[in-house]
């Protein structure tokens, strides 16, 4: 309790509030990366509470958003054979495919097991000799050091039965990306605390000086990201476009090396396609080659499957912060937590479950 008081104080976010509006003059348009930023911001209303013309938009910060369909469903054709276990935390399981998703493949007989920790997958590879185990490894640079170590301990065991199926994603290359869209309104940057706190901060500089925005390091409490809103308007004010760290207490400079090493010895460096985004060069991990036969779309040649998106959905735009939620035609009707059609509804994450959660089911005046 005492860690939520301190950064949920209402007096200290109405001094911050304050502080806000006395250095804004202009309309601004600052993006937030992370979907755990996007909740917080929704669920407190703080982008509610911003002067007139200083907007939120909502970036493609939710790695069960930004998997890509055809990732899905070669999940999904994985975890229906008989001589699988699938792993997967919880959040993907009712993330659709092109036609069904986990909990279908479940209701259907199909072995599928939520887990709390990837290594629960390997001790399930260890007491299942006779099944193959495959764990679901998504997300951003924050969880993939804990799924690399699947992959180093199933070596280490001597496991022939365990891969992972990997989508893993990288920030600063889709920050790239999102600033060389013709469609860009970004200005600046909260980048996300936790990934940060595995890579360090020294990727950002040189996004902040090739395309002129602040980029302010964030954490997801109330107090954390006003005050990261403080510091980046500060800089567009003043005309400055650099790295600042408002995160400290989690995020030192040079990040975790040990996961680093980790990530480096495990993985490499791919293009990798992001829900609704496309193709981004350079901006995922696959399995390095020494660590190949533990990959499981090679394993179960899974490589060949090729699906497009819903034509009702527009969450590739949400993820681009091109509209806003509620501005798709779908939300809220054909499209619900309870009858998703993308990722951005189904997630705990998504931008589009944030919105519904709160309320946010109208166009707002400002």
């Amino acid at each position: 309790m005492k860690y939520l008081d301190e950064f949920s104080d209402p007096d200290l976010a109405k001094r911050l509030l304050d502080r806000i509006h006395a250095v804004t003059t202009r309309p601004w348009a600052l993006m937030e990366v992370c979907g755990g930023q996007t909740h917080s911001i929704i669920r407190h209303g703080i982008d509610q509470l911003l002067p007139d013309g200083v907007e939120m938009i909502h970036g493609p910060g939710c790695p069960v958003c930004v998997t890509p369909l055809e990732t899905i469903d070669r999940a999904l054709a994985i975890a229906e054979r008989p001589d699988v276990i699938f792993c997967s935390f919880g959040d993907m399981l009712r993330v659709p495919g092109s036609d069904r998703d986990l909990f279908t493949i479940k209701s259907r007989g199909g072995d599928v097991r939520v887990v709390y920790s990837p290594l629960d997958a390997v001790q399930l590879a260890v007491e299942n000799p006779d099944k193959q185990v495959v764990f679901f490894g998504i997300g951003f640079e924050t969880t993939a050091p804990a799924n690399a170590m699947t992959v180093h301990q199933a070596r280490r065991l001597g496991l022939t039965n365990f891969s992972l199926l990997v989508s893993h994603v990288l920030v600063p290359p889709a920050m790239s990306a999102i600033m060389e869209s013709p469609t860009c309104r970004v200005q600046a940057f909260l980048a996300a605390g936790h990934v940060c706190s595995v890579m360090g901060t020294e990727e950002y500089p040189p996004l902040a000086e090739k395309y002129g925005v602040p980029i302010v390091v964030t954490g997801f409490e109330p107090l954390d990201i006003l005050e990261g809103i403080r510091k980046t308007i500060v800089q567009l004010e003043e005309g400055r476009h650099e790295l600042e760290n408002a995160y400290e207490r989690a995020v030192p400079a040079a990040g975790n090396p040990a996961a680093q090493a980790m990530l480096e010895d495990v993985f490499t460096v791919t293009d990798r396609t992001w829900r609704g985004i496309g193709r981004i060069p350079g901006s995922g991990w696959r399995l390095a080659d020494k660590y190949a036969d533990f990959d499981a779309e090679l394993r179960f040649q899974v490589t060949d499957i090729v699906t497009e998106e819903s034509p009702l959905c527009r969450s590739g735009e949400v993820l681009q912060g091109l509209i806003k939620p509620h501005e798709c035609a779908a939300f809220g009707k054909e499209c619900t937590p309870r009858n998703p059609l993308g990722a951005t509804m189904v997630s705990s994450e998504g931008a589009c479950a944030a919105y519904y959660a709160y309320r946010r089911l109208e166009l707002t005046t400002r």
